[in-house]
Order: structure tokens, then C-alpha cells, then sequence
């Protein structure tokens, strides 16, 4: 079975992070309500967990922000570990890139590399992304949210191939989405293995979440909304999340 590339449903077509990092120039739209951009640039938070999984394989990704330009972005990925009350001085190795790091060897797209002295790694980066959402620009490089609302509901989609390396699962993810509504988060959710020609019949086996009242009971996370596994073995997951879900489960304990 042929499923859909992720990130490139609805219009989203697939970026070059390495260019976009270079990019200073962030294309924007104006309508009534004011400017529109055209793209959104997120900071990632990647944890490799050798206790969970000693080959490394197995990361998981969250989000710590979202902003309108590349230049505010760039700002706060290179301070994100600080936003979680991290110090550089609490981990074993802890570099940031930039134009003098020379050699990066950590990952394209990734701004800090840090290994804490348990063994985990921790990995921020940027993935810019279209705003599908027409969310607004505020001030210095922000999103103006509406009031009432204070955070972002992301759908993140993760593809995990069992068979790719001996070695160990290759695991990639994608951001589908950002939603200001968590109802609007949930339906693109369950919407995002199936939504066009492919259908749950196609899977092998397609698990849904049905409510959060189940969630005792549902074995792949609190925040994982669909799992699935594909006719050739791989398996994808989706799940929505939230920045202070981020910082609840990976901000330094005091």
C-alpha cells in the first residue's frame, strides 16, 4: 500500500530546513485582520531516551514555540533549554550552532545539541511549515492569539520502520498541524492517515482513540489520538500536544 507523504497533504509542500535556515526572509500576506504569514517556524524538542531504548531509534518529538519569522525562531531555539530551566552547565555536552560551529554533526535542522549525565539526549530544532491555520503576526515576530487562548494544539504524525536498519526502527515526524481549538486539533488528528485515498480498511491493524475517558485503558500514550500499522509493517502514530504539555513532561525538576 502507497500511503501519502507526510507533510505534504493540503497543500503543504515538503521544505529544505538547511535552506530555510539560511532564509531571512519570511513571505507574508496582508488581509483585514492584518498580516498573515505564509510560513511558521517551530521549535522542536527531540528526546533520545537510551533507557527506554538502548539503540537510540526511539525519539520523541514535542513542541516549545511557534513565531512568525526565521530571525525570532532562531532566537529562541537557541535559548529553548533555558526556557525549560535548564542550565548549560547541567548537562555533560551542550553546543548550539552557529556560524562558527564549523563541522555540525547532530542533525539537519537541529540548534542545540545537550547530553544530560544520564545518558539522554535532548535536540532543538527548527521545522517551518505552512500556516494553514492563517494564524495572525503580532509583535516581534509572535502569533497573535485571540483572547482567551494562550497556547497552540499541534498534530504531530510519526513514522516508525521497523525494518529499515538491523540496527535499529527508523523513526521520522512530521508536524501536520497547529490549531488554536482543541476540537479542530482532534479532527485533523484522526483525519491524518485517512483523510483522502487512503482508508482504515488499508491498514493492518488502525486503533483510534475515542475519548479521553479511555485513556486508562489505551496502551500508546495519553497523547497519541490514532495508531496504525501499515500492510508492509511500518507504524504511525499521531499525536496532539501541547507546549505546556512540553514543559510538564521535560522541563528541569527543581
Amino acid at each position: 500500500m502507497a500511503l501519502p507523504l507526510t507533510g505534504t497533504k493540503k497543500g503543504i509542500k515538503p521544505t529544505t530546513k538547511t535552506a530555510l535556515l539560511n532564509n531571512t526572509i519570511s513571505p507574508t500576506t496582508m488581509t483585514a485582520n492584518g498580516t498573515i504569514p505564509d510560513l511558521l517556524y517551530h521549535t522542536t524538542l527531540t528526546v533520545i531516551d537510551y533507557h527506554a531504548d538502548s539503540s537510540g531509534s526511539t525519539r520523541n518529538v514535542y513542541v516549545l514555540g511557534t513565531h512568525t519569522t526565521l530571525e525570532a525562531a532562531k532566537a529562541f531555539t537557541a535559548r529553548a533549554l533555558q526556557e525549560l530551566k535548564y542550565e548549560p552547565q547541567d548537562f555533560d555536552t551542550y553546543a548550539v550552532r552557529d556560524a562558527d560551529s564549523g563541522a555540525w554533526t547532530h542533525g539537519d535542522g537541529v540548534i542545540v545539541y545537550a547530553k544530560a549525565p544520564a545518558g539522554q539526549e535532548f535536540l532543538v530544532g527548527l521545522d517551518t511549515k505552512s500556516n494553514t491555520e492563517r494564524l495572525p503576526e503580532g509583535p516581534n515576530g509572535q502569533l497573535q492569539l485571540p483572547k482567551g487562548t494562550d497556547h497552540l494544539h499541534y498534530v504531530l504524525q510519526t513514522k516508525i520502520d521497523y525494518n529499515k536498519d538491523r540496527s535499529g526502527a527508523s523513526q521520522s515526524t512530521e508536524i501536520e498541524g497547529c490549531y488554536l481549538k482543541r476540537t479542530d486539533a482532534l479532527v485533523a488528528a484522526k483525519k491524518a492517515l485517512v483523510d483522502g485515498e487512503v482508508r482504515r480498511e488499508d491498514f493492518a491493524q488502525y486503533d483510534e482513540r475515542d475519548s479521553d475517558e479511555m485513556a486508562g485503558e489505551w496502551p500508546y500514550g495519553e497523547d497519541v489520538i490514532v495508531h496504525a500499522v501499515a500492510q508492509t509493517g511500518e507504524n504511525y502514530v499521531v499525536a496532539m500536544r501541547t507546549v505546556p504539555g512540553a514543559h510538564k513532561q521535560h522541563a528541569k525538576k527543581q
